[in-house]
């Protein structure tokens, strides 16, 4: 087994958050070096693949926007998301300006100071869905160009390039911080691979306006949506939002390649979920999964066909688990858990499936 470690999943210490309000603060970037030194000392002989940040998107929208993903800890966004404390309007670009800095120092710290010996890798994941034009309509294609931008591109942009991408700032203004000269030749070209979170695809129709009140979310003026005319963009999953979409996957690579210079690439999750609502019989067997994970495995074939640097694949997941805000009402694993009897594991049919795959691709 190759272990792949992130240093931060959302996890922040809860006394950094009542001492300085955490990745509001730029004195959160010495005490993250500090977490991620420790780690890099005690473990980077055995861990040779660093993941600085799981999803910053997902922490930074969902902690301080109350954006569509509701709202994560640390529950902050505006009164009008039914939260005392806070303001969605300035602080998700705040928190991931730090984020931001904070993976750069992470960078340098370890290429300057342990690569060397331990001869290992570092990178960041970043999610995002695929957004597709709603019509053929010039402001559609501009709209779904812009949510990319302000999902996938606020992070992965800044590290390639040492910037914002140039949609972002007429839009949000003086509330997007900037970096400075020393910050910005910092980021650009810090990673040496880019880990990549997708499950699914949205249809982005333009708005004229906001939509609703002022926010990281609201910033993008784009309508998103899973159906045109009632037609699904995809399969339905286990999970509401998610609608089984290779092709996006498939397009996402091309894009990264063509306007992120080909970097190494890590597919850091990907997956189907079920409810957790059925027998244990009809859970581990699977089609769904099987068709979802063949699916988009031939979209990543296609990609490595059209030169796209993809180095690995990570299924979500191994093993059933706390799925984060969902708890455990939802089974994403290749592996069933029966969490009513001492956590026995039982492969389910996608299991097998998954094993024969990987020995007849070797």
């Amino acid at each position: 087994i190759t272990p792949f470690v992130t240093l931060f999943h959302w996890d922040l210490p809860q006394a950094l958050e009542d001492e300085y309000r955490g990745f509001l603060s730029p004195l959160i970037v010495d005490d993250y070096l500090d977490f991620v030194e420790l780690c890099f000392k005690n473990f980077g002989d055995r861990v040779k693949n660093w993941i600085t940040f799981n999803e910053p998107f997902v922490f930074t929208n969902g902690g301080y926007d109350g954006g569509f993903l509701g709202t994560l800890a640390p529950g902050r966004c505006s009164l009008w998301g039914n939260s005392p404390q806070g303001d969605a309007v300035k602080e998700p670009y705040f928190v991931a300006h730090h984020i931001l800095i904070s993976h750069a120092a992470a960078v340098k710290l370890y290429r300057t100071k342990y690569k060397p010996t331990q001869k290992g890798q570092i990178g960041i994941t970043i999610v995002t869905h695929w957004f597709v034009p709603y019509s053929n309509s010039r402001l559609d294609v501009i709209a779904a160009q812009r949510a990319l931008d302000f999902v996938f591109g606020w992070f992965i942009h800044p590290v390639v390039y040492g910037e914002y991408p140039k949609t972002m700032r007429p839009i949000a203004g003086s509330r997007l911080p900037r970096f400075t000269t020393e910050q910005s030749a910092l980021l650009k070209g810090s990673y040496d691979f880019i880990g990549l979170n997708y499950y699914t695809g949205n249809y982005a129709a333009h708005i004229l306006t906001r939509n609703g009140n002022v926010s990281s979310t609201s910033d993008q003026m784009v309508r998103l949506s899973t159906d045109i005319n009632g037609v699904q963009i995809g399969d339905p999953t286990g999970v509401s939002i998610f609608y089984s979409y290779p092709k996006g996957l498939h397009d996402l690579l091309v894009y990264t390649k063509e306007k992120y210079n080909n970097p190494p690439i890590y597919i850091t999750e990907n997956g189907l979920g079920d409810e957790n609502n059925d027998t244990m019989e009809h859970l581990t067997q699977d089609p769904q999964r099987i068709d979802f994970y063949n699916r988009h495995l031939h979209a990543i074939r296609k990609a490595i066909a059209e030169g796209v640097n993809v180095k690995g694949f990570i299924a979500w997941s191994f093993l059933d688990n706390f799925e984060w805000a969902s708890g455990y009402t939802q089974r994403f694993g290749l592996v069933y858990v029966d969490y009513k009897n001492g956590l026995k594991r039982i492969p389910k049919k996608s299991a097998l499936w998954f094993k024969k795959c990987i020995q007849k691709i070797k």
